[in-house]
């Protein structure tokens, strides 16, 4: 049986780490190695929580076809991946070992990118590891090398810190195009002013349940970035956030992820930074892998 952390892991957000028990060796004892950050938080799942369908609403149809890129977005897209540098040649010279450093996703998940090699970071907005993870995944987006691409992938393994709500938050915020812009304020949001987040801010103590933030909390928050709070709602709700949701969750048992956070390779291979040795170790065990699928290997 998978351990569970309590909610008051959350509150751990300033300790090295916060042990969990995985079955596969994915967050296993990093290799003697110099981090120029502490090792994250793992956090062991639960099994994935269900989620009702609720009737879709006219506002649902718009918000979903949001969820496909616009010809311009494209366009935007194709120029930044052309400025961007050729992958690195890829050498193997032993450092990184396939079932310690990074393990093989069998069988291999397709990815909503076809054409590019796509990195994932398996991730929740409530995990506190992911909080101080996010800036270098941020850094590593930035470095992919020209027809690789950053997707996320949003955890519902905690409904116990509130996760699926979370999750449905990611979700319908990709929906509405407003996810990448959001994606830093939320993790704030959670974890510095914690309006959406579990933990009490005067008190450092984990909220009584009925003082969770809601759906409609949610919605205020992105009202910020323009969605009216009644539309983004209803579209939470639909049923096609819902399967969007459900989809998730598939695809991350799939992966066989068991802690955030975790990047996914072109739905091949799995890391965390505890298994690569560390945050920057693993950025360049990430661009190493990048560098394999790009040249075939």
């Amino acid at each position: 049986m998978r351990m569970r952390l309590p909610l008051l892991c959350a509150a751990l957000i300033g300790l090295a780490a916060c042990s969990s028990g995985n079955t596969d060796g994915s967050a296993a004892t990093p290799p003697a190695a110099s981090t120029a950050a502490p090792a994250p938080v793992a956090t062991a799942p639960a099994q994935p929580s269900t989620t009702a369908s609720a009737p879709a609403t006219a506002s649902t149809a718009a918000a979903a076809s949001a969820a496909s890129p616009t010809p311009a977005a494209t366009a935007s897209a194709d120029a930044e991946d052309a400025n961007r540098p050729a992958p690195k040649p890829f050498v193997d010279d032993g450092k990184w070992v396939e079932g310690k450093n990074y393990f093989r996703i069998d069988p291999a998940q397709p990815t909503s990118t076809p054409g590019k090699i796509e990195v994932t970071e398996v991730f929740s907005y409530g995990c506190p590891a992911c909080f101080q993870y996010h800036g270098i995944v941020d850094e590593l987006a930035k470095s992919l090398p020209k027809g690789a691409v950053m997707t996320y992938t949003p955890a519902s393994f905690r409904p116990d810190e509130n996760w699926p709500l979370l999750q449905r938050a990611y979700v319908t915020a990709q929906a509405f195009g407003v996810d990448k812009q959001s994606h830093d304020a939320m993790f704030d949001a959670v974890f510095k002013s914690g309006e959406l987040g579990m933990m009490d801010q005067k008190t450092g103590k984990p909220k009584p349940q009925s003082a969770w933030p809601t759906i409609e909390d949610v919605a205020k928050f992105y009202a910020k970035f323009g969605v009216k709070p009644e539309e983004f709602v209803a579209t939470a709700n639909s049923f096609t956030i819902n399967t969007k949701m459900k989809r998730a969750d598939e695809l991350i048992r799939a992966y066989e992820v068991d802690s955030t956070p975790t990047i996914v390779v072109n739905g091949k291979y799995r890391l965390t930074p505890i298994s690569a040795g560390g945050y920057p170790q693993s950025v360049e065990l990430t661009q190493w892998l990048v560098s394999k699928e790009a040249a075939g290997k």
